[in-house]
């Protein structure tokens, strides 16, 4: 099972970027869990985090495989990256923009991680279980 950092923890960050790229051809699912760690943030800000991928670790698609929506408070943020449509991903990597705006410095501070697990066939059917459950239940 892959389980990797691509922005490893307490990374600071205070300009747009990319993580190295991730080997993820070994995979034997292609669901995986992204998980976004913002540990500290000043007043202001936002980042907004990105997957992409490629056939070779070389060219990215053009195009992000599963993106975040801006984040601007300290909190664990996570969003499944389902890679089955994608042609034959070997790699991928995370860019991310960050921004702040208002008085005082406009550069932009963030401490993050990045985690990308790769989720088993049997947690997510197990998941999908119980959300069809749950729906069909009335939720809960």
């Amino acid at each position: 099972m892959l389980d990797a950092f691509l922005v490893p923890e307490k990374t600071v960050l205070t300009a747009k970027g990319d993580s190295e790229p991730l080997d993820i051809s070994a995979a034997s699912n292609p669901v995986f869990l992204l998980t976004l760690s913002v540990t500290s943030v000043v007043e202001q800000e936002s980042i907004e985090v990105s997957v992409f991928t490629s056939a070779d670790g070389t060219t990215w698609d053009a195009k992000a495989a599963a993106a975040l929506p801006q984040k601007f408070y300290v909190g664990e943020y996570p969003l499944l990256v389902d890679l089955s449509a994608a042609a034959g991903p070997k790699f991928v990597r995370a860019h991310w923009e960050v921004s702040r705006w208002g008085r005082g410095s406009t550069t932009p501070k963030f401490e993050i991680g990045l985690r990308f697990r790769e989720v088993s066939r049997e947690s997510l059917a197990e998941a999908q279980a119980e959300a069809q459950s749950r729906r069909k239940h009335g939720g809960l």
